[in-house]
């Protein structure tokens, strides 16, 4: 063999070599998946990431976590990181139920499935399945205890979640679908604290200020009522004030435990995240067809069935 036909040997050898390596990188990265949080300052969306990170090891495949820090902006820069990257599949907790949805139509236009967790998009057709919290029903049995538990008359207020999140909205109106039959029972203030403990603190002082009377506040996550709960105290009201929460973090779990919270919403982080990773791993298996949105059901916890909860789910039996 002359020496041009070996250098086109090794030439065509080297080509082949970087072709296959570049195939191999694709085809492990595509079986890798980015899980895309909303934000890593609230532990119920650590342990929401923390759960779906474990399970996909478990079932064999790698991941990465990206915290979007509520920030739209920043979603789309990690949503932008993930499709560049090469990852398989996005399992995604929104920042905002509107902006994000040009977030998942970026990634269904380059072939990438999006399974959303806990918090939804307003498109029925650009995620491949959506799992969420049946946060309405479990806001309806919530209002239904709350009556229960300070009485039909009274003045109580309303910390709200983030405002561009449709939990925010769903649990406020299964609250409402059943205090509000109660003519006595008077909602004086209503603010966003967005979701967040200090913010909390911060409202729920402001409106102690204004309303010193009230007896009662139902907040739209548990990181707000036990900000709520920390401004009670200072003002000397608990006593006075009951405070209810949602979403079933640990600090709530023993608030009910210690007397310090009348009542939270149990939600199933681990569900939710173990039910995205398996479908996404079918979607790599081949699978296309997949349910739209699917609920998952909320349980009440209270002083009378705490004994049967734990931080984010049920105790082990």
């Amino acid at each position: 063999m002359n020496f041009s036909k070996r250098c086109m040997v090794l030439l065509l050898a080297l080509l082949f070599g970087i072709a296959q390596g570049c195939t191999n990188r694709n085809q492990k990265k595509e079986k890798q998946i980015a899980i895309i949080v909303s934000s890593l300052n609230n532990p119920w969306f650590v342990f929401l990431a923390q759960s779906a990170a474990e399970h996909a090891k478990r079932l064999g495949y790698q991941s990465k976590i990206f915290d979007s820090q509520n920030n739209t902006a920043i979603e789309a820069d990690n949503f932008e990181n993930a499709i560049a990257s090469g990852y398989g599949a996005i399992l995604l907790n929104p920042t905002d139920s509107e902006g994000s949805v040009a977030n998942v139509v970026k990634a269904k236009n380059a072939g990438v499935p999006v399974f959303c967790m806990d918090r939804e998009v307003n498109s029925t057709n650009d995620a491949t399945s959506q799992i969420l919290s049946d946060s309405y029903s479990g806001c309806v049995d919530m209002g239904k205890y709350f009556v229960q538990t300070i009485g039909t008359k009274g003045k109580y207020a309303e910390l709200l979640g983030i405002v561009a999140d449709n939990n925010t909205w769903a649990r406020s109106k299964g609250f409402h679908s059943v205090v509000d039959y109660y003519p006595g029972l008077k909602m004086v203030a209503q603010q966003s604290a967005d979701f967040d403990r200090n913010k909390g603190l911060e409202v729920m002082e402001s409106i102690l200020q204004a309303h010193p009377d009230i007896v009662a506040v139902f907040c739209g996550n548990d990181a707000m009522a036990m900000g709520a709960y920390q401004a009670v105290v200072s003002a000397g009201k608990t006593n006075q004030i009951k405070v209810f929460g949602f979403d079933g973090a640990g600090d709530a779990i023993d608030g009910i435990s210690e007397g310090k919270i009348s009542a939270t919403a149990m939600q199933f982080p681990k569900v939710m995240a173990q039910t995205a990773v398996e479908y996404a791993v079918e979607y790599f298996s081949g699978k296309r067809d997949f349910p739209k949105k699917i609920q998952v059901g909320v349980e009440l916890v209270t002083k009378e069935n705490i004994n049967n909860y734990s931080a984010y789910g049920k105790k082990s039996s």
